[in-house]
């Protein structure tokens, strides 16, 4: 999968990026809608989010997906992050709290407590190792019905989009920063059929870049 970033690295790249990672990350716009689409938001009344970023789906699920009852928690590296975050989602305060953690993947909520956990361009950041981490820690915390939401950059599916994933993943192996340290991932090969039910996946493009969105249950 090529080397990944620490934490460290991670943590300095999006401190310096702030705000421009609204406007970097142009190529999110259409996975974010197909994501806002397919869950039932309505039922969610818990969920956590690792890796908020600046806050920008949150505050849209919160405006018009989530119920009133509904109480969401980012989590982020970057303190920069969490301040945008936590600016950004100042007018849901009681029910939606960001907090900057350490990068550690675990979190410390109990066992079968979300009805959601969700995840959006963090997983192209991650190790293998870092990915299965997750994983394991999100099918900890979901309720038996809950949903693993993700989306992130994956491996094309037409001429264009294969082109972009492979010069993609040639830039990340060189200079990771350029990319902000994402690469094409496919999360399937992560979630063992023992552990995770597969309730949705596609691939979506914006300006050739390929997108996966997928959802998950928790066996």
């Amino acid at each position: 999968m090529g080397a990944s970033l620490s934490r460290s690295q991670l943590r300095r790249l999006y401190d310096r990026t702030g705000r421009w990672q609204d406007i970097l990350s142009f190529y999110s716009g259409p996975a974010f809608d197909a994501l806002c689409t397919r869950p039932d938001w309505g039922a969610v009344q818990s969920m956590v989010e690792l890796g908020c970023g600046t806050g920008r789906l949150a505050e849209r699920l919160l405006r018009t997906h989530l119920s009133d009852e509904a109480h969401y928690l980012g989590l982020d590296l970057s303190g920069r992050m969490v301040a945008i975050a936590q600016d950004r989602l100042s007018s849901f305060r009681s029910r939606a709290r960001v907090r900057q953690t350490d990068g550690r993947l675990s979190v410390d909520l109990e066992a079968g407590s979300q009805d959601c956990v969700m995840a959006t361009y963090v997983l192209d950041l991650l190790s293998a190792s870092d990915i299965q981490a997750f994983l394991s820690e999100a099918h900890r915390v979901l309720r038996s019905w809950g949903r693993l939401v993700v989306a992130g950059l994956t491996w094309g599916d037409t001429p264009v989009t294969r082109l972009v994933s492979s010069i993609w993943k040639g830039l990340h192996a060189r200079w990771s920063t350029w990319v902000g340290g994402c690469r094409p991932v496919d999360v399937r090969r992560f979630l063992g059929e023992a552990q995770w039910d597969i309730r949705h996946h596609e691939v979506v493009r914006a300006w050739g870049v390929p997108s996966a969105v997928l959802i998950a249950e928790p066996r």
